[in-house]
């Protein structure tokens, strides 16, 4: 086994460093290089590796097994060489505020609650942190207040490695009885939590927590948050679509929900005009197909239920068998059929297999689409 020196555990804000090739190992997609020292980070802790380049190989991911630090590259290097490691900083001290906001978070929800966390994951986009208890609105709401305040205090993250002894007189959090040497991460009066994760020096660097969501799972919550840039990046967001509806809406930034609800109400009145108008309709064309037999009828523009409505309306007055077909936006078509103590099962089965269709219901009625034109729906039924 070869020991590799931590130089992220020396200096967090180490970007760059000159390193040997220890050795390289050909794998099943690319390579596995071991270096006498490194700043990569490897994956752990709930926090995803490093990425960035060893000389002109890239560096896509880097794990540690059985003690080895293993860095996955694109390239093979030659064992003995010098190489230079460059990590992707923007990258980096992105995760360093995601980790070290969710300490902070973690830290005072356990302390104000006495709730774990028990499942912490690092996305691209959002953390989400599982705890072992319940949170409302409010209470999240004062959680992220009280957080960000501890954030700005700007205070100095300390990290020691207590003795066995030392260990027994710390109250610290850990998802796991640990042994051997451990890492103590310190957030003073906030959090104190065993870690093997990379985090900011001064809790100022944060910058800003945000709390985006929460949903009950299994006997707590799952909580969605981010960060430091994130929380720049999702106020932006955030601003631009309030903008874009402003802009569509004709009204103020700040009035944008008034005007939503006006629309809503608005919306509503007119969904149901529109379904008085159907009714009248369906109740026309059933009078007009009054003991016709079986009738095939082709109307414009219904959604899926409305083509069911005027199937079940006429077929209640054709004494016979009754298709409605309504052409979508693609070209297809949706459809409903229905006859009244009728048996459409095998019939169904059969048009859906010439006109490639799909669907199906009960046997007197049943509802689909088929990927056809008109003329060959109008065939199928001729014949």
């Amino acid at each position: 086994m070869t020991e590799t020196r931590r130089l992220y555990y020396e200096d967090v804000y180490k970007k760059e460093f000159i390193a040997t090739v220890v050795e390289c190992r050909e794998q099943k997609k690319g390579y596995a290089v071991i270096l006498d020292e490194s700043a990569f980070y490897p994956e752990g802790g709930g926090q995803p590796s490093d990425v960035g380049t060893l000389g002109d190989a890239k560096v896509t991911e880097v794990h540690e097994k059985e003690g080895e630090l293993l860095h996955y590259t694109d390239k093979a290097l030659e064992v003995g060489a010098k190489v230079e490691g460059k990590i992707d900083w923007a990258r980096r001290f992105d995760l360093m505020q995601q980790h070290s906001g969710e300490h902070m978070v973690s830290g005072i929800i356990h302390e104000k609650y006495g709730y774990d966390n028990v499942g912490f994951h690092m996305g691209s986009d959002v953390i989400t942190v599982d705890l072992n208890g319940m949170l409302d609105d409010a209470q999240l709401a004062e959680i992220e207040r009280e957080v960000n305040e501890r954030v700005w205090e700007d205070r100095e993250v300390v990290i020691t490695y207590p003795d066995a002894e030392e260990l027994k007189t710390i109250d610290y959090r850990s998802k796991k009885e640990l042994t051997g040497q451990v890492r103590i991460v310190t957030f003073p009066g906030v959090d104190v939590c065993a870690c093997c994760g990379t985090h900011v020096t001064h809790t100022g660097e944060i910058g800003m927590v945000k709390l985006l969501s929460v949903v009950k799972f299994h006997d707590g919550i799952r909580m969605e948050m981010i960060c430091g840039k994130r929380v720049l990046d999702y106020l932006n967001m955030v601003n631009e679509q309030n903008h874009q509806i402003s802009m569509k809406l004709s009204a103020k930034m700040d009035r944008t929900a008034d005007a939503v609800q006006r629309l809503q109400d608005e919306n509503f009145r007119m969904k149901g005009q529109v379904a008085r108008m159907e009714e009248e309709m369906f109740r026309a064309e059933a009078k007009k197909w009054e003991g016709a037999g079986s009738v095939l009828i082709f109307k414009e523009g219904l959604e899926a239920d409305s083509v069911r409505k005027l199937a079940d309306a006429v077929m209640n007055t054709c004494e016979g068998c009754c298709a409605v077909f309504s052409r979508n936006e693609d070209g297809s078509y949706k459809y409903a059929m229905g006859e009244i103590d009728g048996d459409l099962r095998q019939y169904t089965k059969e048009m859906n297999a010439a006109l490639n269709g799909r669907g199906g219901g009960k046997p007197f009625f049943v509802q689909g689409s088929v990927q056809a034109t008109e003329d060959e729906i109008r065939n199928f039924f001729e014949k």
